[in-house]
This record gives structure tokens, C-alpha cells and sequence, in this order.
């Protein structure tokens, strides 16, 4: 059985609890996606911009760099919260679309809330997690990234 594990900043403890507390035995996969628009705009602009005869200075570059050591220490950061060894699996493009694909054949997905945490509802979904929880290929474990908000917090009725 194949769990994945879907690791964001700022979700992922939550995910990665869960796990932990319902995976049991199955073999566990930290998945985490990059989005690449921010380095590819930062190429074009330093290319439109200054040039290209200095690549060393291009500022995409160092936000490629950037943002890889920051997906090694989440999975670094995961791994040892989650007290076992597990596959990484480190995708470039539009998050929710590779996290769509990559859950093909897995047994259960697990991934938080990314979108309004203060009150329950659709609003607690954003963009990314409303898509892989309409389009994932297999069962979806959707887990409140900290305690979840009261009933108070429903909007009221229409």
C-alpha cells in the first residue's frame, strides 16, 4: 500500500501526523511540488533585461537554488517528524497538477487545508487543495493544518 504525503510550508506537520498516525506499515512517499514561474520570470527578465552574457548573475538561477534547499530541508524536516525512512519525490510545475498526477496508482493521499483556516467551509479550501481533492485519482485524507474552527464560524445561512 502507497501513501503519499503531500508536504507544503506551512501545512505539512499536519500531513505528515496523520500519517503517522494512520499509514500503519504502507510505504510512504513525501511528495512536495514547485512551482516554476517565479525562477522562469526571473530568467526572462534578466535575459530581456540585461542580457545574456553573464550568466552567473542571472537571478532564476539563485531562485532555483533557493527554492531546492528549501524542499531538501522539508523533507529533511518530515522525515524525522515522521520517525521513518520514506520515498521523496520532488516534482516541478503547477503544484496541484503534478500532486494530481503523481497520486495515480497510491492508495490514499493525504493534504491539508490551504485556504481560510479561521472559519470551516469551501472558504478553507484554496485553488491547489480543491483541485487534487476533485481530481485525485484515489481516496483523499483532507487534514486541518492546526486545530480545526468551531461551528461559530460557519457563515450563516442564506
Amino acid at each position: 500500500m502507497s501513501v503519499i504525503i503531500w508536504i507544503t510550508e506551512g501545512t505539512w506537520p499536519a500531513c505528515v501526523d496523520a500519517a503517522r498516525e494512520r499509514a500503519g506499515d504502507a510505504d510512504l512517499v513525501l511528495l512536495h511540488a514547485t512551482d516554476d514561474a517565479v525562477p522562469e520570470a526571473a530568467h526572462g527578465a534578466f535575459a530581456g533585461l540585461l542580457g545574456r552574457g553573464r550568466p552567473e548573475r542571472d537571478p532564476g538561477t539563485r531562485l532555483e537554488d533557493l527554492s531546492r534547499a528549501a524542499a531538501d530541508d522539508l523533507f529533511a524536516e518530515a522525515e524525522r517528524r515522521l520517525g521513518r525512512p520514506a520515498r521523496r519525490i520532488a516534482l516541478h510545475g503547477r503544484a496541484e497538477q503534478q500532486v494530481v498526477r503523481a497520486a495515480e496508482g497510491a492508495e490514499l493521499l493525504i493534504c491539508a487545508r490551504d485556504g481560510d483556516r479561521t472559519r470551516l467551509g469551501p472558504p478553507s479550501l484554496g485553488p491547489a487543495a480543491r483541485f487534487v481533492v476533485d481530481h485525485a485519482p484515489c481516496p483523499v485524507l483532507l487534514v486541518w493544518p492546526d486545530t480545526a474552527p468551531g461551528l461559530g464560524s460557519l457563515p450563516p445561512p442564506p
